[in-house]
C-alpha cells in the first residue's frame, strides 16, 4: 500500500534507538524527511549517519535534547520549525515497588512521559491545523490499561498519556488533522533488553533464558513472545499517513494480545 507520505516532515522524539528509531526508519522509507532525537549528540549524530545509509537520498537531521529538562526541549523545538507528523515515543520505564519510588522519581517520569507529549503538541499542532494537515501519534503502552503492580509510576504516566491524545484529538474537529495513540505491548527494545540483560547476568544465566522467562510470566499474551520494535511502527506509519484519515481520538493496541479486554 502507497502511504502517500512522500516529501512530509515528521519528528520522532526518542529515535535513536528501539521502537523510535523503527519508527524513523519506516517513516523514511516511506520518503519522509525525518527528524531524530535523543539526548546524547554522539548517539544521535550515529543514527543520523545511520539513518541516511539505510535510506539514501532521503533528508535526515537530528537534534540532541534530555526531555526531562525543560529548557533542553524549548531550544530543540525552537530549532524544529515545523512538521506534518509528530511522533512522540520518548518515554523511562522501570521497575520498582511503589514504596521507593519518591516525588522526585515521579516528577521525572511525568517530565519524560507525559509533558514531552504536551510541549511538543502545543508547539506542533497549531501549525498543523493551520497548514489543514498533520498528524500526532502518542507512543504509549498496555500498561496505560492495566497498570502493573511493580511499575505503577509507568502506568500511570501512560495512562495519562491515553487521555492527553484524547482530548487534543477533540481539538482537531472538522479538520484534516489527527491524534492518535498506539498501545504497545511488551517489545524487545534497547531499554528492555538492558533491564533482562541486568536481570541475566546479577543471576548468572544466560540472557535468552531470562527473557522467556519474563515473557513467560505474562498470562495473558496471545504471541507468547515479545514484540519487535518494526511491528508497533508498522501500526504507527500507518496511523501518520493519509490513508488513515478516518482514524482520529483513537487508541490502538499492538499489544500481542496482552490486554484481554475487546475494546
Amino acid at each position: 500500500m502507497d502511504m502517500q507520505l512522500d516529501g512530509r516532515t515528521a519528528f520522532v522524539s526518542g529515535s535513536t534507538g528501539g521502537i523510535g528509531w523503527a519508527v524513523a526508519s519506516a517513516l523514511a522509507a516511506e520518503g519522509v524527511h525525518v527528524a531524530l532525537n535523543g539526548r546524547s549528540a554522539d548517539r544521535v549524530e550515529a543514527a543520523v549517519a545511520r539513518l541516511r545509509a539505510e535510506r539514501p537520498g532521503v533528508p535526515v537531521a537530528g537534534i540532541a535534547a534530555d526531555f526531562s529538562d525543560a529548557v533542553q526541549v524549548a531550544d530543540l523545538i525552537d530549532r524544529l520549525g515545523d512538521v506534518d507528523v509528530l511522533v512522540a515515543n520518548v518515554g523511562l520505564f522501570g521497575l520498582a515497588p511503589f514504596a521507593t519510588i519518591d516525588d522526585a522519581e515521579w516528577q521525572r517520569y511525568f517530565e519524560v512521559n507525559v509533558m514531552s507529549g504536551v510541549r511538543l503538541s502545543r508547539a506542533l499542532l497549531p501549525g498543523m491545523l493551520e497548514r489543514g494537515w498533520g498528524r500526532v501519534v502518542f507512543v504509549s503502552s498496555e500498561s496505560g490499561v492495566s497498570v502493573p503492580a511493580d511499575m505503577v509510576h509507568y502506568g500511570v504516566t501512560k495512562a495519562a498519556t491515553i487521555a492527553l491524545a484524547n482530548g487534543l484529538a477533540k481539538t482537531t474537529r472538522g479538520t484534516a488533522v489527527t491524534v492518535n495513540t498506539v498501545l504497545g505491548g511488551p517489545t524487545w527494545s534497547d531499554g528492555v533488553e538492558a533491564t533482562v540483560t541486568g536481570i541475566a547476568e546479577a543471576q548468572g544465566a544466560p540472557v535468552e533464558a531470562v527473557r522467556d522467562a519474563v515473557i513467560g510470566q505474562n498470562s495473558t499474551t496471545l504471541l507468547e513472545r515479545f514484540l519487535e520494535p518494526s511491528e508497533i511502527a508498522s501500526l504507527i506509519t500507518y496511523l501518520a499517513s493519509p490513508v488513515a484519515s478516518a482514524t482520529n481520538g483513537a487508541a490502538l493496541r499492538a499489544d500481542g494480545g496482552v490486554l484481554t479486554t475487546t475494546l
